[in-house]
């Protein structure tokens, strides 16, 4: 089992910036990916990024070139650095991991960003 725990969300202006971090414990020999997801209210959870081990990554169309993902394999940590926000960037975040895919998953952490 893998255990997740996002931090660094929270509320932020238009136009600023926020790191969220996850720290992954466990049974981490099983993971390759690990990325975030994202769910707004009243909307599907959504995938945002993800890298592998190597550091290959992949983004989603809305956040690509605003969004960086990068990961700590020594300390079994992932980041999100999220520049130049939009109020459609609110959602609660999750941290996810796995070895094909997500299948392991944080409590989530909320972003808000105000217009």
């Amino acid at each position: 089992q893998v255990q997740l725990v996002e931090s660094g969300g929270g509320l932020v202006q238009a136009g600023g910036s926020l790191r969220l971090s996850c720290a992954a414990s466990g049974s981490n020999f099983s993971i390759n990916f690990m990325g975030w997801y994202r769910q707004a209210p009243g909307k599907q959870r959504e995938f945002v990024a993800r890298i592998t081990s190597r550091g290959s990554t992949n983004y989603a169309h809305p956040v690509k070139g605003r969004f960086t993902v990068s990961r700590d394999n020594a300390k079994n940590t992932v980041h999100l650095q999220m520049n130049s926000l939009r109020p459609e960037d609110t959602a609660v975040y999750f941290c996810t991991a796995g070895r094909l895919g997500p299948d392991y998953w944080g409590q989530g952490t909320q972003v808000t960003v105000s217009s």
